[in-house]
Parts: C-alpha cells; sequence; structure tokens
C-alpha cells in the first residue's frame, strides 16, 4: 500500500522535531508498504533544516521514507510570517496536486500538519489518486489558538481553520487523532463518530537502545554529585516554556528546601532566565539547571534520576485529553512521576506509575514528591516499572503504526 502523509512540520532523526510522521512511516515501511512524506523546507521545530537541490524542491530517502521538501520562506515567531509560510507550502501543493498524484500514486492521503488547512489539498491529491482520506488530529485548531491564546473566533485565521476542520471533519473517511477525548467535539463539528480513532503519540525503540552516556560536563557533574552526596533527585526534561508549568515546580522546591531532595530541570526555552529568576529569588540551592542535551542522551540521562515531573496550566482545552512525548519517555526510564494536571485522561493515574495533583498547586506538588522521597529505591522502582511495562506494551511505534493501519483498513504487512 501507498502511503502518503502531508505533514508541513515533519522532521527526521537528522533534522529534529517533530518526529511523529517519521516513526510511522518507517514503520509502514518496515512491514512493507511504501511510505512518503510531504512537508515544508522551514519549519520552526526543526534544530536543523533540510538542504535543498538550487533552492528547489527536493526528494530525500531517510531510512526508507521518502521525503518531499517543498521551499517555502524563512520565519521565526507566529504572526504573518508564519501565514506565509503556510500558504505557500499548501499553495505549491494544490498546483502540483496532479503531479503528485501520478508520481507517488497514494492509496491513502494523510492531512496532518497541525493545522487543518492541508485537509483541501490532501482531498485533491486523494480525489485523483481515487485514494482514502485521512484526517490525523495533533491539535484542536482553531480551538487551540481561541483557548491557549485568547484569538477571537472571528479573527480571519481562525475562521480559516473552522472552515477547514468542519470539511475534514465531514469529508474524511478516518480520523485519527491523538486525543482520546476528542470524539465528541469532534462529531459537533460533522464528523461520524465510527470514523474516530485514538492513535497516541508514542516511543521509538531506536532511541531507547541508544547507550550514549557522554553528558555534558555541568550534567555529569550533578550526577558525580547525586552519587556522592545521595538523596532524592527529581528531574524534568524538555522545552522551558508557559505550558510546561514549571514555575509551580520552582515554589514547590522552595517548600522543600529543608529537605533532602534536589531537582534538576534539564533544556531551554523562552521561560528559562525568569525560572532562573524566581529560583535565585526564592533562595533556592538545591535547584539546577541545565542546558539541553542531544536526543540520543536523554534516555540514559533520565535513568540516572528518582522522579521525574510534568506539569500543565489549569486549562479547559485539556478536557479532550493529553499525549505527552515527555511522560512517554519517563515511563520507559521506568520512572514514578509527578504529574500536575487536570485532563479528560491521565495515563499516570491510570497505569499507577505515580502520583497526580492538581495543576497549578506547588504545595500539593511539594507533597507528592515529600511522599515519593520518603518511599525506599525498590517501592519507587516497582511503580515505575509498571509505567515502563505500559508504554512497551501500548506505546513504541510498531504497536502504534499497526493501530494506524487498523485504522485506516490496511493489512499489516503490504
Amino acid at each position: 500500500m501507498n502511503i502518503l502523509t502531508i505533514n508541513h512540520y515533519a522532521g527526521s532523526p537528522q533534522h529534529g522535531m517533530e518526529f511523529r510522521p517519521f516513526y510511522l512511516s518507517q514503520q509502514w515501511a518496515t512491514l512493507g508498504h511504501t511510505a512518503s512524506i510531504l512537508a515544508a523546507s522551514h519549519s520552526h521545530l526543526r534544530a536543523r533544516q533540510p538542504s535543498l537541490i538550487a533552492g528547489g524542491v527536493t526528494t530525500e530517502n531517510i531510512q526508507d521514507v521518502v521525503y518531499r521538501w517543498l521551499p517555502t520562506p524563512k520565519y521565526s515567531v507566529n504572526g504573518l510570517g508564519r501565514v506565509r509560510n503556510i500558504v505557500s507550502f499548501l499553495r505549491q501543493l494544490w498546483l502540483s496536486a496532479g503531479t503528485i498524484a501520478r508520481e507517488f500514486k497514494p492509496q491513502v492521503v494523510i492531512a496532518s500538519s497541525t493545522y487543518p488547512m492541508d485537509i483541501w489539498v490532501a482531498a485533491k491529491i486523494a480525489r485523483k489518486s481515487n485514494a482514502k482520506l485521512v484526517f490525523e488530529v495533533h491539535d484542536l485548531w482553531p480551538l487551540t489558538p481561541i483557548e491557549l491564546n485568547g484569538m477571537s473566533r472571528w479573527h480571519p485565521f481562525i475562521m480559516w481553520c473552522q472552515q477547514a476542520e468542519d470539511y475534514a471533519c465531514r469529508r474524511a473517511d478516518v480520523v485519527v487523532s491523538m486525543l482520546p477525548k476528542a470524539a465528541d467535539y469532534l462529531v459537533s463539528r460533522g464528523m461520524q463518530r465510527e470514523k474516530f480513532y485514538c492513535v497516541p503519540n508514542g516511543i521509538s525503540l531506536q532511541d531507547w537502545e541508544a547507550k550514549d552516556d557522554a553528558f555534558p560536563t555541568e550534567l555529569s557533574n550533578l550526577l558525580s554529585r547525586k552519587q556522592a552526596e545521595g538523596g532524592t533527585w527529581v528531574v524534568y526534561a524538555g522545552y522551558h516554556g508557559n505550558a510546561n508549568a514549571l514555575g509551580y515546580l520552582v515554589e514547590a522546591a522552595a517548600e522543600l528546601k529543608k529537605e533532602d531532595i534536589h531537582f534538576v530541570l534539564i533544556g531551554d526555552g523562552p521561560h528559562k532566565n525568569d525560572l532562573r529568576s524566581q529560583a535565585k529569588q526564592l533562595g533556592i540551592n538545591h535547584l539546577h539547571f541545565v542546558d539541553a542535551i542531544p536526543k540520543g542522551q536523554i534516555p540514559n540521562a533520565l535513568r540516572q534520576f528518582d522522579i521525574a515531573y510534568l506539569g500543565w496550566n489549569k486549562q479547559p482545552l485539556y478536557r479532550f485529553g493529553i499525549s505527552p512525548n515527555k511522560l512517554m519517555d519517563y515511563m520507559m526510564a521506568g520512572l514514578p512521576v509527578v504529574h500536575s494536571v487536570e485532563a479528560g485522561n491521565d495515563p499516570v493515574s491510570e497505569v499507577g506509575c505515580g502520583l497526580t495533583v492538581a495543576p497549578e498547586s506547588p504545595k500539593e506538588i511539594a507533597q507528592a514528591l515529600r511522599q515519593l522521597s520518603r518511599h525506599s529505591a525498590d517501592q519507587r522502582r516497582a511503580m515505575g516499572q509498571l509505567g515502563q511495562t505500559f508504554a512497551l506494551a501500548e506505546q513504541t511505534y510498531p504497536v502504534l503504526a499497526s493501530r494506524f493501519l487498523d485504522a485506516i483498513g490496511g493489512s499489516e504487512k503490504a
């Protein structure tokens, strides 16, 4: 079966985020299908942008996945620059839909660009190919920019998104969502309920087979200190942005000044300097900030710690469910998790691999960390093992790729 994914922001192991399109496509290729991805040449998510042949459309094979990069203008922040980038990508796809249909001969076309406006070009390619049309829901647009960023429902961009989402819900043959509780909302936009399938984010086993422990000096020194001094060490590894609710973790650390609990925050992001200033003002000496480390070092780095933290702001949007990659990493590392969230689903409490507390509550976060720190190492390992067992059984990309194929009516083998 020929499977064509349209994902504006698709990355790869050599380019960086986002990884889901690559991992699913790689598994489909392993099962004997032909997997291809159409993506833009510039994405704010990637660590490295692809190299284009003389600045034009470029085709590249990455580990049996065929990428076609379409040249799009650069941008740095949300705004008109990003909109121009989106319009450029979609316009090129629209104008070349016939060529794409002839060259790729897709039997399945997946619209998967986070924003929903790619559904129109996906539908055009699917019509020309007599292919099945799949709408893959990452975030609920336009609901996400409305509820998270306060954009008006009558903003032209939001109205554009809404038209596309409604079209996708009515016209797609299959709707695959990462959000397990999104069905009712999508039905309200015109989807037939039987078209809905949930395929969450997952784990690449290849990443967890890596043995890279050549950590940067700063992290190596902290891990040596951990080994020498003992105590309980809490880790957060990921982006330092507003959505990650790290300020509440800093406040919780202040509550635990007299406890033998240490905190290490690994990563970068726009709020990192603010978090440093907050920690300094609160006089916290047992909280350490470490720069982002290469993706290949994350598995072994996480394994060095005792407890992991994942937090969210209190946000009604999460009623549709969550599927955080970071949580899958914590589970694979066998770490018990303190999860500060209120959402339509909560894998931590469902699996029993940690403690869940209310969002935006430093006192509850502190109490949960205190409780886990007083568990024996064996008790924490047993709790973390529940998460690892679940991740291996339900969240690896071979499992998810097969589940996706079941949703679209494809066999596991070509």
